[in-house]
């Protein structure tokens, strides 16, 4: 097997398992929940990028969206908020540069656009494009074998439509290409192309409330969202024998806004997220030869182990298949927090949190933001302050735009 340049993303070339096997186990009764809960027991997947925020305004809140107001990544959010838009039509382009610290060349580029077909529907769609940079192969001495630019790309296609005055639901179709080495033969092994289709179900539901303040009654609105995303067949860089999950995603999240005079106005907002894909199991090793294993007590060593369920049945289990029990089934929960003021619909100031369980990734992590809407165009940033580890955005300002395409057609 070719040996990469340390010096570039050899962790990125790690999602490519070309001679790794599949096999499922159960956790032995000699291993107790309580000690595998506190274990590092992180659910990874192929094609990670499907997951990556690709806005500044929800980035600016931590990345909570699933039931944020719509605009043009809604394509990404939820798809069924795009009923309910007030504009016909509308774009938004994102780019942000990925891991600079480390390695450079690294980014991620998105385009989103929808459309309204008529009163209650729309229709949207998106790009969105992963470079890794560049990277160079060795052989296990150190010979060159060449450079290459790995790169991951999806294509989305959705449909939403109102089913009333408060409802609305949407569908989204996905192509996902995935090309991380290459076709050439490397010390004998020829990677694929790796390839899948995916789709979301999603849905929204708003409405309002009256709250006192001062005596007087006023408008409460709310939106509780939830979408189910990648759905998908798996994906392989190989052979059958070696397919890896899509990262499928559930989310579900509700935002809270009042106005509080003519001019200013707030929305608060709450996501929870879950990774629909199976949880490593637990075996233990009497006679460890390596691999991926981690240690308990120092004395005895446990080998991960890895689901070959079909994609809707790992999905489905994923919400009770932790070998830690309940207690770290919890721990598969990562939560958002995110707060937007709006002043006279032109200025918006951001803030969030993000909070993900230690053994389960360790992502916590502040942000900040700002927008700027003015007639057809707006703009969005967002800067991330991390609590621990290092993030791929810190200390950098990321920036996006939106244009609002109905104005180009409005009377002067």
């Amino acid at each position: 097997m070719s040996i990469l340049n340390r010096k570039n993303v050899q962790w990125a070339m790690g999602l490519l398992a070309l001679v790794t096997s599949a096999s499922t186990a159960q956790a032995q009764n000699s291993i107790s929940r309580s000690q595998l809960a506190g274990q590092q027991n992180v659910i990874t997947t192929a094609v990670p990028f499907l997951t990556i925020t690709p806005d500044s305004r929800r980035a600016g809140m931590a990345d909570a969206g699933v039931a944020s107001s719509p605009d043009a990544n809604s394509v990404f959010w939820n798809a069924a908020s795009l009923a309910f838009a007030e504009k016909n039509a509308g774009i938004a382009t994102s780019y942000a540069p990925w891991l600079r610290s480390l390695v450079p060349g690294i980014s991620y580029n998105y385009l989103a656009g929808y459309g309204r077909i008529n009163k209650r529907s729309v229709i949207g769609g998106s790009f969105r494009f992963f470079s890794f940079g560049e990277i160079n192969f060795t052989d296990d001495v150190g010979n060159p074998l060449g450079k290459f630019n790995p790169s991951e790309y999806a294509i989305d296609v959705c449909y939403a439509t109102q089913l009333s005055k408060h409802w609305a639901i949407g569908t989204t179709l996905k192509y996902i290409n995935s090309n991380l080495a290459g076709t050439r033969p490397l010390n004998g092994i020829t990677p694929k192309v790796g390839r899948s289709g995916a789709g979301d179900l999603s849905a929204i539901y708003n409405g309002k409330t009256k709250m006192k303040v001062k005596g007087e009654k006023k408008d409460l609105k709310y939106s509780v969202g939830i979408n189910l995303q990648n759905l998908g067949a798996k994906i392989t860089y190989s052979d059958k024998t070696n397919r890896e999950f899509l990262p499928a995603m559930f989310k579900i999240g509700t935002a809270w806004s009042y106005d509080i005079d003519q001019y200013n106005s707030i929305t608060a907002m709450f996501d929870l997220n879950k990774l629909m894909a199976p949880t490593p199991g637990v075996n233990i090793l009497k006679n460890y030869t390596g691999g991926d294993s981690f240690d308990i007590d120092n004395n005895i060593v446990y080998e991960r182990t890895r689901s070959d369920d079909p994609v809707i049945t790992a999905a489905l289990k994923s919400f009770a298949d932790a070998p830690g029990g309940f207690k770290e089934e919890m721990k598969e929960w990562n939560y958002s927090l995110g707060l937007e003021y709006i002043y006279a619909k032109q200025f918006m100031l951001r803030g969030g949190y993000f909070h993900e369980p230690t053994t389960k990734g360790n992502r916590k992590y502040m942000t900040f933001g700002f927008g700027i809407r003015y007639k057809l165009f707006g703009l969005d940033a967002a800067y991330l302050v991390p609590f621990v580890q290092r993030h791929p955005l810190q200390n950098q300002l990321r920036f996006s735009l939106l244009f609002d395409l109905q104005a180009f057609s409005e009377p002067k």
